[in-house]
Protein backbone atom coordinates (compact mmCIF):
# COMPACT_ATOMS: atom_id res chain seq x y z
CA UNK A 1 0.00 0.00 0.00
CA UNK A 2 1.40 3.51 -1.02
CA UNK A 3 0.36 6.75 0.72
CA UNK A 4 0.06 9.21 -0.93
CA UNK A 5 -0.37 12.84 0.73
CA UNK A 6 -1.90 15.80 -0.87
CA UNK A 7 -3.42 13.95 -2.98
CA UNK A 8 -5.76 16.44 -4.27
CA UNK A 9 -2.99 18.63 -5.13
CA UNK A 10 -1.12 19.82 -8.36
CA UNK A 11 1.90 16.61 -7.80
CA UNK A 12 -0.15 14.42 -5.76
CA UNK A 13 -2.88 13.98 -7.38
CA UNK A 14 -0.81 12.93 -10.65
CA UNK A 15 0.95 10.97 -8.20
CA UNK A 16 -2.35 8.79 -7.45
CA UNK A 17 -3.04 8.98 -11.38
CA UNK A 18 0.06 7.29 -12.37
CA UNK A 19 0.18 4.78 -9.39
CA UNK A 20 -3.18 3.52 -9.89
CA UNK A 21 -2.52 3.60 -13.67
CA UNK A 22 0.27 1.08 -13.01
CA UNK A 23 -2.00 -1.40 -11.07
CA UNK A 24 -0.20 -0.13 -7.37
CA UNK A 25 -1.91 -0.20 -4.16
CA UNK A 26 -3.07 3.30 -3.37
CA UNK A 27 -4.03 5.18 -0.45
CA UNK A 28 -5.15 8.97 -0.62
CA UNK A 29 -5.07 10.97 2.35
CA UNK A 30 -7.16 13.95 1.89
CA UNK A 31 -8.96 16.37 4.51
CA UNK A 32 -12.16 16.02 3.07
CA UNK A 33 -12.69 12.19 1.51
CA UNK A 34 -15.92 13.47 0.35
CA UNK A 35 -15.14 16.07 -2.08
CA UNK A 36 -11.93 13.87 -3.27
CA UNK A 37 -12.56 12.29 -6.94
CA UNK A 38 -9.76 9.34 -7.75
CA UNK A 39 -9.44 7.08 -9.76
CA UNK A 40 -11.20 3.85 -9.38
CA UNK A 41 -9.60 1.26 -6.81
CA UNK A 42 -8.06 3.98 -5.31
CA UNK A 43 -9.09 4.61 -1.14
CA UNK A 44 -9.37 7.57 -0.16
CA UNK A 45 -9.00 8.84 3.74
CA UNK A 46 -9.20 11.47 6.00
CA UNK A 47 -5.70 12.94 7.62
CA UNK A 48 -4.89 15.89 8.86
CA UNK A 49 -1.55 16.50 10.07
CA UNK A 50 -2.50 18.19 13.21
CA UNK A 51 -4.62 15.35 14.18
CA UNK A 52 -1.63 12.72 15.22
CA UNK A 53 -4.41 9.66 15.40
CA UNK A 54 -5.63 10.37 11.82
CA UNK A 55 -2.39 10.16 10.72
CA UNK A 56 -1.92 6.83 12.46
CA UNK A 57 -4.82 5.03 11.02
CA UNK A 58 -3.89 6.32 7.03
CA UNK A 59 -0.36 5.08 7.93
CA UNK A 60 -1.64 1.50 8.73
CA UNK A 61 -0.32 -1.47 6.30
CA UNK A 62 1.63 1.51 4.12
CA UNK A 63 5.02 -0.15 2.98
CA UNK A 64 5.86 3.84 0.99
CA UNK A 65 4.59 7.12 1.20
CA UNK A 66 4.42 10.56 -0.87
CA UNK A 67 5.60 13.38 1.48
CA UNK A 68 4.53 16.78 1.31
CA UNK A 69 3.84 19.69 2.85
CA UNK A 70 2.03 23.29 1.93
CA UNK A 71 3.83 26.51 2.09
CA UNK A 72 4.93 28.45 5.08
CA UNK A 73 7.33 28.39 7.90
CA UNK A 74 8.31 25.24 9.75
CA UNK A 75 8.16 21.67 9.85
CA UNK A 76 5.63 21.04 11.64
CA UNK A 77 3.49 18.73 9.02
CA UNK A 78 6.70 17.18 8.35
CA UNK A 79 7.36 16.06 11.51
CA UNK A 80 3.73 14.82 12.50
CA UNK A 81 3.81 12.90 9.03
CA UNK A 82 7.35 11.10 9.49
CA UNK A 83 6.52 10.21 13.46
CA UNK A 84 3.11 8.29 11.69
CA UNK A 85 5.36 6.94 9.32
CA UNK A 86 7.82 5.76 12.05
CA UNK A 87 5.31 4.41 13.92
CA UNK A 88 3.57 2.13 11.67
CA UNK A 89 7.00 1.03 10.04
CA UNK A 90 6.71 2.43 6.77
CA UNK A 91 9.95 1.21 4.30
CA UNK A 92 10.35 3.91 2.13
CA UNK A 93 9.54 8.09 1.91
CA UNK A 94 9.81 9.81 -1.19
CA UNK A 95 9.88 14.11 0.34
CA UNK A 96 8.78 16.76 -2.32
CA UNK A 97 10.62 19.51 -1.69
CA UNK A 98 12.44 22.27 -3.62
CA UNK A 99 15.17 23.57 -5.43
CA UNK A 100 17.43 26.02 -3.91
CA UNK A 101 16.64 25.11 -0.35
CA UNK A 102 20.17 24.81 0.56
CA UNK A 103 20.84 28.26 -0.54
CA UNK A 104 20.23 31.19 2.26
CA UNK A 105 19.09 33.80 -0.88
CA UNK A 106 15.96 31.84 -2.04
CA UNK A 107 14.67 32.73 1.68
CA UNK A 108 12.58 31.70 4.16
CA UNK A 109 9.50 30.16 2.35
CA UNK A 110 11.59 27.60 1.07
CA UNK A 111 13.94 27.31 3.89
CA UNK A 112 11.10 24.96 5.85
CA UNK A 113 12.24 21.85 3.55
CA UNK A 114 15.53 22.11 4.93
CA UNK A 115 13.92 20.80 7.99
CA UNK A 116 11.70 18.89 6.55
CA UNK A 117 14.34 16.77 4.42
CA UNK A 118 16.05 16.30 7.86
CA UNK A 119 13.44 14.58 9.17
CA UNK A 120 12.78 12.24 6.22
CA UNK A 121 16.65 11.30 5.99
CA UNK A 122 16.58 10.36 9.86
CA UNK A 123 13.71 8.76 9.71
CA UNK A 124 15.33 5.19 9.71
CA UNK A 125 12.91 4.29 6.38
CA UNK A 126 14.51 4.71 2.66
CA UNK A 127 14.31 7.95 1.55
CA UNK A 128 14.38 9.97 -2.03
CA UNK A 129 14.57 13.73 -1.81
CA UNK A 130 12.89 15.61 -4.70
CA UNK A 131 13.58 19.01 -5.46
CA UNK A 132 11.90 21.07 -8.69
CA UNK A 133 11.82 23.34 -10.04
CA UNK A 134 9.39 26.40 -11.30
CA UNK A 135 6.09 24.59 -12.00
CA UNK A 136 4.99 24.53 -15.58
CA UNK A 137 1.25 25.02 -14.09
CA UNK A 138 2.27 28.14 -12.23
CA UNK A 139 1.67 29.83 -15.28
CA UNK A 140 -2.27 28.65 -14.71
CA UNK A 141 -2.55 32.16 -12.56
CA UNK A 142 -1.71 34.04 -16.17
CA UNK A 143 -5.18 32.45 -17.16
CA UNK A 144 -7.38 34.86 -16.81
CA UNK A 145 -5.42 37.97 -18.21
CA UNK A 146 -4.76 35.96 -21.05
CA UNK A 147 -8.63 35.24 -21.49
CA UNK A 148 -8.62 39.15 -21.36
CA UNK A 149 -6.24 39.78 -24.23
CA UNK A 150 -4.73 41.56 -21.43
CA UNK A 151 -0.50 41.53 -21.05
CA UNK A 152 0.31 38.55 -18.48
CA UNK A 153 1.49 39.65 -15.47
CA UNK A 154 5.46 39.15 -14.96
CA UNK A 155 7.01 38.88 -11.48
CA UNK A 156 10.61 37.76 -12.79
CA UNK A 157 11.56 40.08 -15.04
CA UNK A 158 14.45 38.71 -17.73
CA UNK A 159 14.96 35.79 -15.01
CA UNK A 160 15.26 31.93 -16.56
CA UNK A 161 13.91 29.09 -14.23
CA UNK A 162 14.63 25.50 -15.70
CA UNK A 163 10.66 25.20 -15.94
CA UNK A 164 8.83 21.92 -15.24
CA UNK A 165 6.12 20.26 -16.29
CA UNK A 166 4.31 18.63 -12.41
CA UNK A 167 3.52 15.43 -14.38
CA UNK A 168 7.48 14.39 -14.93
CA UNK A 169 7.84 15.08 -11.13
CA UNK A 170 4.55 12.96 -10.25
CA UNK A 171 6.88 10.10 -12.56
CA UNK A 172 9.92 10.11 -10.94
CA UNK A 173 8.23 9.74 -7.47
CA UNK A 174 6.13 7.25 -9.31
CA UNK A 175 9.32 5.86 -9.59
CA UNK A 176 11.11 6.20 -6.42
CA UNK A 177 7.66 4.87 -4.61
CA UNK A 178 7.81 1.79 -7.01
CA UNK A 179 11.35 0.89 -7.83
CA UNK A 180 14.87 -0.39 -6.03
CA UNK A 181 18.15 1.90 -6.35
CA UNK A 182 16.55 5.27 -5.57
CA UNK A 183 17.55 5.03 -1.64
CA UNK A 184 19.98 7.95 -0.29
CA UNK A 185 19.30 10.26 -3.37
CA UNK A 186 18.27 13.82 -3.59
CA UNK A 187 16.92 14.80 -7.10
CA UNK A 188 17.19 18.36 -8.53
CA UNK A 189 14.34 18.11 -11.45
CA UNK A 190 14.03 20.35 -14.32
CA UNK A 191 12.45 20.79 -17.47
CA UNK A 192 14.91 20.53 -20.63
CA UNK A 193 15.88 24.51 -20.67
CA UNK A 194 16.41 27.82 -18.60
CA UNK A 195 13.16 30.11 -19.77
CA UNK A 196 11.98 33.52 -18.92
CA UNK A 197 8.81 34.11 -19.12
CA UNK A 198 8.40 35.80 -21.84
CA UNK A 199 9.60 32.99 -23.07
CA UNK A 200 6.73 31.25 -21.93
CA UNK A 201 4.29 33.56 -23.03
CA UNK A 202 5.92 33.63 -26.64
CA UNK A 203 5.19 29.58 -26.44
CA UNK A 204 2.03 30.25 -25.25
CA UNK A 205 1.08 32.38 -27.55
CA UNK A 206 2.53 30.09 -30.23
CA UNK A 207 0.50 27.67 -29.08
CA UNK A 208 -2.99 29.48 -28.66
CA UNK A 209 -2.53 30.82 -32.20
CA UNK A 210 -2.96 34.86 -30.90
CA UNK A 211 -0.75 37.59 -29.85
CA UNK A 212 0.21 37.71 -26.17
CA UNK A 213 2.52 40.07 -24.41
CA UNK A 214 4.02 40.33 -20.86
CA UNK A 215 4.34 43.24 -18.21
CA UNK A 216 6.64 43.57 -15.79
CA UNK A 217 5.50 44.36 -12.32
CA UNK A 218 6.31 46.92 -9.99
CA UNK A 219 6.75 45.42 -6.18
CA UNK A 220 3.37 47.12 -5.21
CA UNK A 221 1.96 45.03 -8.59
CA UNK A 222 3.73 41.70 -7.49
CA UNK A 223 2.57 41.90 -3.91
CA UNK A 224 -1.13 42.37 -5.34
CA UNK A 225 -0.63 39.82 -8.22
CA UNK A 226 0.59 37.25 -4.81
CA UNK A 227 -2.46 38.18 -2.96
CA UNK A 228 -4.65 37.69 -5.70
CA UNK A 229 -3.16 34.38 -7.87
CA UNK A 230 -1.87 32.28 -5.47
CA UNK A 231 -3.69 33.68 -2.23
CA UNK A 232 -0.58 34.51 -0.21
CA UNK A 233 -1.20 35.55 3.36
CA UNK A 234 0.20 39.44 4.56
CA UNK A 235 2.27 37.47 6.70
CA UNK A 236 4.16 35.70 4.36
CA UNK A 237 4.60 38.11 1.63
CA UNK A 238 8.22 39.55 2.36
CA UNK A 239 9.46 35.76 2.50
CA UNK A 240 7.94 35.29 -1.08
CA UNK A 241 9.07 38.61 -2.34
CA UNK A 242 12.78 37.31 -1.68
CA UNK A 243 12.41 34.18 -3.58
CA UNK A 244 10.97 36.23 -6.10
CA UNK A 245 13.81 37.98 -6.48
CA UNK A 246 15.31 35.06 -6.17
CA UNK A 247 14.20 34.22 -9.46
CA UNK A 248 14.38 37.77 -11.07
CA UNK A 249 17.89 38.33 -10.93
CA UNK A 250 18.83 35.08 -12.63
CA UNK A 251 19.76 32.57 -10.06
CA UNK A 252 17.19 29.84 -11.13
CA UNK A 253 19.10 29.37 -14.19
CA UNK A 254 20.08 25.57 -13.32
CA UNK A 255 19.34 22.71 -15.88
CA UNK A 256 19.71 18.86 -14.99
CA UNK A 257 19.77 15.38 -15.98
CA UNK A 258 18.21 13.79 -13.29
CA UNK A 259 14.73 13.56 -14.87
CA UNK A 260 15.72 12.07 -18.08
CA UNK A 261 18.27 9.93 -15.82
CA UNK A 262 15.81 8.97 -13.76
CA UNK A 263 12.66 8.17 -16.75
CA UNK A 264 15.25 7.41 -19.30
CA UNK A 265 13.49 10.15 -21.82
CA UNK A 266 14.04 13.81 -22.09
CA UNK A 267 11.85 16.25 -19.89
CA UNK A 268 8.62 17.58 -21.50
CA UNK A 269 8.87 21.10 -22.65
CA UNK A 270 6.71 23.96 -21.53
CA UNK A 271 5.46 24.11 -24.95
CA UNK A 272 4.34 20.11 -24.60
CA UNK A 273 2.70 21.19 -20.88
CA UNK A 274 0.98 24.73 -22.73
CA UNK A 275 -0.58 22.48 -25.18
CA UNK A 276 -1.96 19.49 -23.18
CA UNK A 277 -3.35 22.30 -20.93
CA UNK A 278 -4.66 25.26 -23.53
CA UNK A 279 -7.86 24.73 -23.05
CA UNK A 280 -7.11 26.71 -19.75
CA UNK A 281 -6.56 29.55 -21.15
CA UNK A 282 -9.62 29.98 -23.46
CA UNK A 283 -9.96 29.66 -27.65
CA UNK A 284 -9.05 31.82 -30.29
Amino acid sequence: MILVTGATGTTGSEVVRQLAARGAKVRALTRDPDRARMPAGVETVRGDYADQDSLAAAMAGVTAAYVLCPPGPGAAHDRAMVAAARAAGVRRLVKLSAIGIDDPDTGPTLAWHGEGERLVRESGAEWTVLRPSSFASNTLAWAEAVRRGEPVPNMTADGPSGVIDPRDIAEVAVRALLEAGHAGRTYTLTGPAAITVPDQVAVLAEVLGRPLTARTLTLDETRDFLRTAYGIAESGLEGVLTGVAYLRDGHNATVTEDVPEVLGRPARTFKEWAEDHKEAFGTS
